[in-house]
C-alpha cells in the first residue's frame, strides 16, 4: 500500500510517516465491471483512489442520456467534492472493468485534510483543473462541429490513457462506441462516420480491444 500511495500525485510530497498514517485509514475493495459506485445526487460518504482498473464519471439527463465527464485510471482519485462541501454527488461513477479501489470514509478524509496542508493544496489544484476542463467542454459543445469534437476526444483519450510509440499511440479500449459518443458530445452516427473515415485513411486501426491512433497520418 505504501509503495502505491507514494506514486499517487495526491500524496507525492508526503513523508513516510504521513504515508503510513494514510495507509492506516485506507482500505481496498474489489468491484466487478459495470458496478455503479455512486449515483448523482447520492450523499457523499467515501473518497476513492483507483488502485487498478478504470472508472467513468458521468451525468445523465432525465431521459437517461449520459455524458461522460472523465475517465479515472490507476493513481487517479475521485469523489472528494461532495465530502468537502457536504452536498450530494454532482455526478455518477461506474467501473469500466474489474477494478480495485482504495477508499477513505468521509471522517477520515476530512481529518486528513485538516492535518495535511499539502494535500489540501493539491486537491484545490485538482478542482481548479476540473473547472478548466468543464469550461473547455462547454466551449467545444457550443462552438465546435461534431467531427472536430470527435477528433479532440480521441486525441484526449489517447494522450491520457495510451502508450506512445513514435507517432502512434496505442490504447486498450475500455469504452464502447456509445460511451465515446457521449464523451465527445455527438450522436453515434456522427461518431461512426468519423471512425470509418479514419479507418479508411489508416489513422485509426483496431485489434481486439486495442486501438492505435497514428498522429502523423492525422496531421497529413
Amino acid at each position: 500500500m505504501i509503495d502505491f500511495l507514494n506514486k499517487v500525485s495526491l500524496f507525492a510530497n508526503l513523508n513516510e510517516q504521513q504515508l503510513n498514517a494514510i495507509a492506516g485509514l485506507c482500505y481496498k475493495k474489489s468491484f466487478k465491471a459495470g458496478t455503479v459506485l455512486f449515483q448523482e445526487k447520492d450523499p457523499g460518504s467515501v473518497f476513492y483512489i483507483v488502485f487498478s482498473g478504470s472508472v467513468k464519471i458521468y451525468t445523465a439527463s432525465g431521459g437517461g442520456e449520459e455524458k461522460i465527464l472523465s475517465l479515472i485510471r490507476s493513481g487517479d482519485s475521485f469523489g472528494e467534492l461532495s465530502l468537502i462541501d457536504g452536498k450530494p454527488r454532482s455526478a455518477s461513477a461506474q467501473t469500466l472493468e474489474d477494478s480495485v479501489l482504495i477508499a477513505l470514509n468521509a471522517g477520515s478524509f476530512l481529518e486528513l485534510l485538516r492535518s495535511n496542508f499539502d494535500i489540501c493544496l493539491i486537491i484545490m489544484r485538482e478542482l481548479c483543473d476540473r473547472l478548466r476542463d468543464t469550461n473547455q467542454q462547454v466551449f467545444e459543445l457550443t462552438f465546435l462541429d461534431a467531427r472536430t469534437r470527435v477528433i479532440k476526444s480521441l486525441i484526449k483519450l489517447a494522450n491520457k490513457n495510451g502508450i506512445r510509440q513514435g507517432s502512434a499511440i496505442h490504447i486498450r479500449m475500455k469504452l464502447n462506441y456509445d460511451e465515446i459518443s457521449q464523451m465527445a458530445g455527438v450522436q453515434k452516427p456522427d461518431l461512426m462516420r468519423v471512425i470509418r473515415d479514419f479507418q479508411d485513411r489508416q489513422i485509426l486501426t483496431f485489434q481486439d480491444q486495442d486501438m492505435k491512433l497514428d498522429l502523423a497520418k492525422l496531421r497529413g
